[in-house]
């Protein structure tokens, strides 16, 4: 590990984790959901509304000008960031969420046909199933789930059996939100690809973990959201190959995504403004950058060896706790703990745990299949960031255990 890495002096640049819960120090384990944001990323938001706020690319005055700069430069930090090779092949969107829905929306629509079919996995988020159930729908496509072991890892044997020269894309995650299963991403990718299908990589759970390099993953698109990587929310990215970005339908009409507008015809703006319509989340994309920029100061290399401490000394240490079963048990994870307890709801344990100022979370996660999969009503989650410390899971499980000596 870094021998500059200073986990109490990391938590000063987070104002939030000075605040107490129910008389308690917070003890935030929802990093999955949300993560805290860093003081820099904060200032750099209330920077731009005090000093720069003005809308883009319209106007030639010096605060849109100003503003203007700053976003252009996230979208060349964010290119560095995954490794891309255009700018052009960063798209603004909302979050992961809408990403996803943008590529099923515009190049499904566009390549789908009837009898073509689309791959992903069990262990997807809903934000990964509805939007492809809905365009298959529409196109008459056929939505292909590819299955996973009672352990939590996908079964690379039936994935590759799916595959097939109908396979028109492939969509899955490359870590987990509900389990911490990381996926052999490389390997799918390229099976993938043998036949001819695209591949849209969702990285909400990783970007924030691991180190991301779209060329050497050959992968055709790729999703993340600013929130989970310590930024702002509202904000999200699209990276997509150029050529296939190229190709694709426009997802929204309105300004900038334009060159020319008449009422007979409109002509579409180059790529990436073709796909960001309308006044953009100015200040959410600028304070995305500087989370990148935060991020990479520590280090992903630095920060996966940290919390991967963080998750092997909470696994042994949640075995202490009586009744207490994970619910993926992967050979390679991220920083995620599901667990139930037969006799004890989630809620009420989150609940509970929350008078110990103890955030985790509770219910199905969006990934309702895995909880049918297994018979569950939902699971209580920890997950762990750069900024948690093992004082803290420590306390936690000390927690736990009166919470469900109380429960049970």
């Amino acid at each position: 590990m870094n021998n500059s890495f200073d986990v109490n002096k990391i938590r000063k640049d987070f104002p939030i984790l000075e605040k107490k819960i129910n008389g308690k120090p917070l003890v935030y384990f929802d990093n999955a959901a949300t993560t805290q944001k860093p003081r820099q990323v904060i200032e750099k938001i209330q920077q731009y509304y005090t000093e720069m706020n003005s809308n883009i690319h319209r106007a030639v005055h010096t605060l849109s000008k100003t503003s203007t700069q700053e976003y252009y430069k996230v979208r060349e930090i964010i290119k560095d960031f995954i490794n891309a090779e255009y700018f052009e092949e960063i798209i603004f969107t909302r979050g992961t969420t809408e990403s996803i829905n943008m590529v099923a929306q515009t190049w499904g629509r566009a390549n789908l046909k009837s009898g073509d079919e689309v791959i992903i996995t069990e262990m997807e988020h809903h934000s990964n199933i509805v939007p492809w159930q809905m365009i298959c729908e529409e196109k008459g496509a056929k939505l292909r789930i590819a299955p996973m072991t009672d352990n939590c890892e996908l079964i690379l044997e039936e994935y590759e059996k799916l595959l097939t020269e109908k396979t028109k894309i492939v969509s899955f995650t490359h870590i987990s939100n509900t389990l911490g299963t990381v996926n052999p991403i490389k390997y799918m990718i390229d099976k993938a690809h043998s036949v001819g299908a695209k591949v849209l990589l969702d990285a909400a759970q990783s970007v924030q973990h691991k180190i991301i390099d779209v060329r050497a993953l050959d992968c055709d698109f790729l999703a993340f959201s600013g929130h989970k990587i310590y930024g702002p929310t509202g904000i999200g990215v699209l990276y997509g190959k150029k050529s296939i970005l190229e190709e694709m339908p426009p997802y929204q009409g309105g300004g900038d995504m334009i060159l020319s507008v008449s009422f007979e015809k409109t002509e579409f703006n180059y790529l990436p403004f073709k796909y960001e319509a309308g006044t953009p989340n100015i200040a959410g994309t600028i304070g995305l950058g500087e989370a990148l920029k935060y991020v990479q100061s520590i280090g992903l290399d630095t920060i996966d060896e940290y919390e991967t401490k963080l998750l092997k000394h909470a696994a042994e240490r949640l075995m202490e706790v009586e009744g207490l079963k994970i619910l993926g048990n992967a050979k390679e994870k991220a920083s995620v703990i599901s667990f139930i307890f037969d006799n004890i709801h989630p809620n009420d344990l989150g609940s509970m745990i929350d008078l110990h100022g103890v955030a985790i979370r509770t219910g199905h996660h969006c990934t309702e299949p895995i909880m049918r999969k297994f018979n569950i009503p939902g699971t209580s989650r920890a997950s762990f960031s750069f900024y948690n410390t093992i004082e803290e899971v420590d306390y936690f499980i000390e927690s736990l255990k009166k919470v469900v000596k109380m429960l049970g």
